[in-house]
């Protein structure tokens, strides 16, 4: 059996080596999760006053858990991406075997992390159209029917690629492995 040439041996540790270049990318998806968690407090802050003062009613009440409901999921669909994606495409995650460990970590691999980041934008998107309700039918103003439609075409689109990717996943599952 011949040995590799040097050059390939260099070739594919350099190449190896490239998953690192993803590691800035987790970074500065931490930062955007910190700018989620800033966002969340600011809407927070913003409504207690306007709900103690008892000016709010309930559709208030409702569009501020949305909100937040919101903000919340999206949060989790970076700590997924950020977790799920570094280790499948840099490095395992060396933290213990300690309590607070999720147990999908470690264990999600491209096809269940694509079905997750589906599942969090069809619910994100799902939330957002119902604010856009909410907020169109809020005291009598006018319904903007177009933005709605949209809103809807929008969202069904997601659904359906959530479904069309689940059926590819599903019809990947029953061939043989390569």
């Amino acid at each position: 059996m011949n040995p590799k040439p040097n050059l390939e041996i260099w070739l594919e540790r350099g190449l190896f080596a490239s998953r690192w270049l993803m590691a800035p990318m987790y970074v500065g998806l931490v930062i955007a999760l910190i700018g989620l968690i800033a966002i969340f407090f600011q809407e927070l802050i913003h409504a207690i006053p306007l709900l103690l003062s008892g000016q709010a009613d309930a559709e208030d009440a409702i569009m501020l858990s949305l909100s937040l409901i919101d903000l919340s999921l999206a949060g989790n669909l970076v700590l997924i991406v950020i977790f799920s994606g570094y280790e499948n495409f840099v490095s395992k995650l060396d933290i213990g075997e300690t309590a607070d460990r999720p147990s999908w970590m470690g264990t999600v691999d491209f096809s269940g992390l694509k079905m997750k980041l589906v599942a969090s934008i069809v619910a994100i998107s799902a939330i957002a159209l119902l604010k856009a309700f909410l907020a169109a039918t809020d005291k009598g103003a006018a319904i903007d029917e177009t933005k709605l439609l949209w809103l809807v075409i929008i969202h069904l689109t997601f659904v359906l690629s959530g479904v069309l990717l689940a059926l590819m996943d599903w019809l990947a599952s029953l061939t043989d492995k390569h």
